[in-house]
């Protein structure tokens, strides 16, 4: 569990740090001045919204940080690795392309182009539907191996930690889904520059999610006895 506590540890540092540099303790019944007029020293307070994702994404680190652990945990010599499939390398690919789509509305949302904006939506959100169905084709082509949830802890542990990813991935679709039905009501580009900067940002922690992921099925597949070894050096078992 150490590993868990550092993680704990330094993402409460980072937050703590974060937060006080909004300004969340000053006293604005003591502000001289009309209100929005005062700026106060140091930078621009964070918008709520940007602060609830901060907060979200760190709970979110939290859980996957304890399903890593337990990950390494569980190996034991009933551990068979699973194949690598190749759709796996295909659909870390497209998960990158929908990130970079996204990056390219968020740019053209603070430029104020609307083309750009809604081509980065689109584009992002038909690549992380793609995304997903090519998860669902891996458990398919997993599952037809027989490779089945309950037969082997590996494969249970990697639908799992997919299905996971999925959901919030999912999630993920629904806030790009109402940014899109903002366009249609007729806001402008600089209106949704905070909701594409959001999503971007959203999207980013699941590639990074992913590929680490992706990683471990990489580790364990490739380099089973070393997995082995680090799970054993994590759980704190003497080497044998």
């Amino acid at each position: 569990m150490s590993i868990v506590l550092i993680f704990v540890a330094v993402m409460s540092a980072i937050a703590i740090w974060w937060l006080s540099q909004q300004r969340l303790a000053s006293k604005p019944w003591l502000e001289v001045g009309m209100v929005g007029d005062f700026a106060g020293p140091g930078p621009a307070r964070l918008p709520a919204a940007k602060l609830g994702l901060f907060v979200f994404l760190s709970i979110v680190c939290a859980v996957l940080t304890l399903l890593i652990s337990a990950f390494f945990m569980r190996m034991a010599p009933d551990w068979r690795p699973l194949p690598e499939p190749m759709l796996l390398w295909v659909n870390t690919g497209v998960l990158v392309f929908s990130s970079v789509a996204l990056q390219r509305a968020r740019v053209a949302a603070r430029r104020g182009e609307m083309d750009g904006l809604k081509t980065g939506l689109i584009a992002g959100g038909a690549s992380a539907l793609a995304f997903l169905a090519g998860q669902l084709l891996v458990w398919r082509q997993l599952h037809d191996g027989g490779y089945f949830l309950a037969g082997n802890p590996a494969v249970g542990f990697f639908y799992l930690l997919t299905a996971v990813h999925g959901v919030h991935l999912l999630g993920g679709m629904v806030a790009l889904g109402r940014t899109a039905a903002k366009i249609w009501r007729g806001a402008t580009a600089t209106q949704l520059r905070l909701s594409a900067e959001l999503c971007a940002t959203y999207w980013h922690f699941l590639l990074v999610v992913w590929v680490v992921l992706f990683g471990l099925l990489l580790l364990t597949s490739r380099f089973a006895g070393f997995a082995q070894q680090l799970a054993d050096f994590i759980c704190g078992v003497p080497g044998g």
